[in-house]
């Protein structure tokens, strides 16, 4: 049985070893001139490979469709992802959030692991060869290269999504797919920065335990508790890149990023702590009295944005302007333009449609033996590893069924 591979990502490596550890002949195509040059920037270089929880836990952080991926989960767990890492010779260590690391915090000792297995399973690998189109054959299926036309009895489409294009990620598969009858949902950026209007004095600015909420006037859409970070034209971070993968439907002309600054405390309480700074500091003007209750960076902007006289003695501070200082602490807010493109996105989100493929195969309800697994599909998770997983569970689940069928 010959099986081609298309795509050098993790669900492309997984589902060419697992077939061809199953006895099937497997050719492996890559555009790139190596392998895995996604996977060889993730995690800024250290690589994520998964989180160390539970199977129905991993399903809590996924976004889109994780009933469609209860079947895959739970067939290659995020134990049996470390179970196999470190049998192969991988060691790895488990981090904060349970996000899981190669101990040497190289992603390039994750390619050589999985480069070596692609090699002691015979898998015929085909460097910078482009796959220009995917056809049905009454033999099975006709890949079209650059140089060449070949055929295979099954095919599996492990291509990715469309962010960070210069690895190779530029929707190939949805091409593929989408010849071939299916259905494309469409794509959009998942973990990604949201762009907002007038932060850039704030760049580089870092705060933790903030609750960051996309807002339409007073109307909270969603919101997301945990760190950030200012850029010079965003707004990015942990809490800003899940809250990214859950409003890039969103679109709307007045929408605003708003962080509450205390969120431990309500308006009752933050007054009387202002009181408080406030009496320890009654002959001081008023923007030098924000130290004790604000970064450094930010006095400045939030003493701005409540309309205080930055010269106003603290002392002369009326309880009109308290609350209105009050109010930007609670929601600091900055006009939303919307998220980053997607080309700079950590994942994608959409692709092709899972109510076409079968859950526990990864096979095409519409075409028999095609396959598709990873970011190709229209699955996404929130960051710490969740995404990798994704990608090595469904490429288990394709090489297996495709080899055993």
């Amino acid at each position: 049985m010959r099986i081609a591979v298309i795509g050098g990502g993790p669900s492309g490596f997984m589902s060419a070893i697992t077939a061809a550890q199953n006895g099937a002949d497997v050719t492996l195509f890559d555009k790139n001139e190596k392998i895995g040059k996604k996977l060889y920037i993730s995690g800024k270089g250290r690589c994520n490979l998964t989180n160390n929880c539970a199977p129905q836990e991993f399903l809590t952080n996924v976004v889109n469709n994780g009933k469609f991926l209860y079947g895959s989960i739970f067939k290659f767990t995020p134990s049996d992802a470390m179970d196999f890492c470190e049998r192969h010779g991988l060691a790895l260590k488990t981090e904060r959030g349970n996000r899981v690391f190669p101990n040497s915090d190289k992603s390039s000792d994750v390619i050589k692991m999985f480069a070596g297995l692609l090699r002691e399973n015979n898998v015929n690998l085909r460097l910078n060869c482009k796959i220009l189109s995917v056809e049905l054959d009454k033999n099975g299926f006709l890949l079209t290269t650059i140089s060449d036309i070949v055929c295979f009895d099954k095919v599996i489409i492990a291509t990715g999504g469309v962010s960070y294009g210069s690895t190779g990620s530029t929707g190939d598969g949805y091409v593929f797919a989408r010849k071939l009858g299916h259905k494309i949902v469409d794509v959009r950026p998942a973990l990604c920065r949201l762009l907002c209007a007038d932060v850039a004095e704030l760049e580089g600015l870092a705060l933790k335990n903030v609750l960051v909420s996309l807002k339409d006037n007073e109307r909270v859409i969603d919101s997301e508790f945990g760190e950030m970070l200012f850029a010079k034209d965003a707004v990015t971070g942990p809490a800003v890149l899940t809250l990214s993968s859950r409003i890039n439907k969103i679109k709307s002309e007045n929408l605003f990023v708003a962080i509450d600054l205390k969120p431990a405390l309500d308006c009752e309480k933050l007054d009387a702590r202002i009181l408080r700074d406030f009496s320890k500091k009654m002959n001081k003007n008023f923007i030098n009295a924000l130290d004790d209750l604000l970064p450094e960076r930010l006095i400045k902007t939030v003493a701005r944005l409540s309309g205080i006289p930055l010269d106003k003695k603290v002392n002369q501070i009326t309880f009109s302007e308290r609350n209105k200082l009050i109010k930007v602490i609670k929601s600091l807010s900055f006009k939303y333009l919307g998220t980053d493109s997607i080309d700079f996105a950590i994942v994608t989100a959409g692709g092709v449609d899972v109510k076409e493929v079968n859950s526990s195969t990864m096979e095409s309800k519409l075409v028999k033996n095609l396959y598709f697994c990873g970011e190709v599909l229209d699955v996404d998770a929130y960051t710490g590893g969740f995404n990798i997983q994704i990608a090595l569970s469904t490429g288990y689940s394709a090489g297996k069924s495709a080899s055993c069928n």
